[in-house]
């Protein structure tokens, strides 16, 4: 029988987990793994869905605060069913939206949260490569003090993170989007509901003045043992946006990937298919820069996956 504590403050829950506790918000994927036997329950357990301070989405005060353009600031207890409606997250951040709308089914939209999502560290997360491209850090807190980590810092392996036993993460930053940019997240699905990505792309695109490539941000998702940042895409900045260009794209994702091969697809396929998607995710997030409506998720504006009403 596991010990259970409900924190009220962070510095309860930080003091608790030096202790060897271990904080539960949803709990969608603690509880799952335990039933399937993957892991056991741990011997004590926090309960931090009570703790106020780690809701909420609005301005990044600390950027504000040095000077910088306030960018956004996620609670770690934001839900996925928050992320894929909020307005600031959809109209400027779009990716993640896209991202949250196809995490399971809304029970668990509605219980997950994004930083047990971020803290689980699974290369398939669909929150995962819209977090990298959109330039996401993650706020850790300890008795020690507070420390800010990029995605590839926190992100060790499947299932793994740098974070230590006793820090607990109570927010995702993001900084301020450029203007005339857009961002996008696809991945494929054979399923139409409660899918795990077989493969996913997200990109962010940002325009010239003359509609030509000024930046572009791409990641991967279920390729690697992590999320992965792809590189090697700032030669392609001052090109137009045409299939040349997106095939460029698919072509240095595709070099990149590192999958594996499992149950749901073979190494050599996923290779194949995400340089697809890392195409389509460049094209949807420019036609977003562009100003044309692409709906949450873009998977079911493009015709990937179920329709929005069913």
């Amino acid at each position: 029988m596991s010990a259970f504590t409900i924190a009220s403050t962070v510095a309860e829950a930080v003091t608790l987990l030096a202790d060897g506790a271990r904080p539960v918000a949803g709990g969608t994927d603690l509880v799952v793994g335990h039933r399937q036997g993957k892991a056991p329950l741990p011997e004590k357990v926090v309960a931090i869905d009570r703790i106020a301070d780690l809701r909420g989405i609005g301005p990044d005060e600390r950027a504000a605060a040095d000077g910088s353009t306030a960018g956004l600031r996620i609670g770690a207890l934001v839900t996925h069913a928050e992320l894929m409606t909020d307005a600031t997250v959809v109209g400027s951040y779009t990716a993640l939206a896209d991202g949250a709308a196809l995490v399971g089914s809304p029970a668990t939209r509605n219980a997950g949260t994004i930083g047990g999502n971020v803290m689980n560290g699974s290369p398939a997360m669909d929150t995962g490569a819209p977090l990298v491209v959109l330039g996401a850090r993650f706020e850790l807190v300890s008795g020690r003090g507070t420390r800010l980590v990029e995605p590839d810092e926190l992100w060790t392996g499947p299932g793994t993170t740098s974070a230590a036993d006793d820090e607990l993460m109570t927010a995702c930053l993001l900084p301020a989007r450029p203007p005339s940019s857009a961002s996008a997240y696809v991945r494929l699905e054979y399923r139409r509901a409660m899918e795990i990505a077989v493969v996913g792309a997200a990109a962010s695109v940002e325009l010239g003045d003359d509609g030509s490539l000024a930046s572009v941000r791409v990641a991967l998702t279920a390729v690697a043992p992590t999320i992965l940042a792809v590189t090697g895409l700032d030669d392609l900045a001052g090109r137009p946006l045409d299939d040349d260009l997106l095939a460029a794209v698919a072509d240095i994702a595709r070099s990149q990937a590192a999958p594996i091969s499992d149950l749901r697809a073979s190494d050599a396929y996923r290779r194949h298919t995400v340089g697809v998607m890392a195409g389509r995710a460049v094209s949807a997030a420019a036609a977003r820069a562009r100003g044309e409506h692409l709906a949450v998720p873009i998977n079911r504006s493009v015709g990937i996956g179920r329709k929005a009403d069913q």
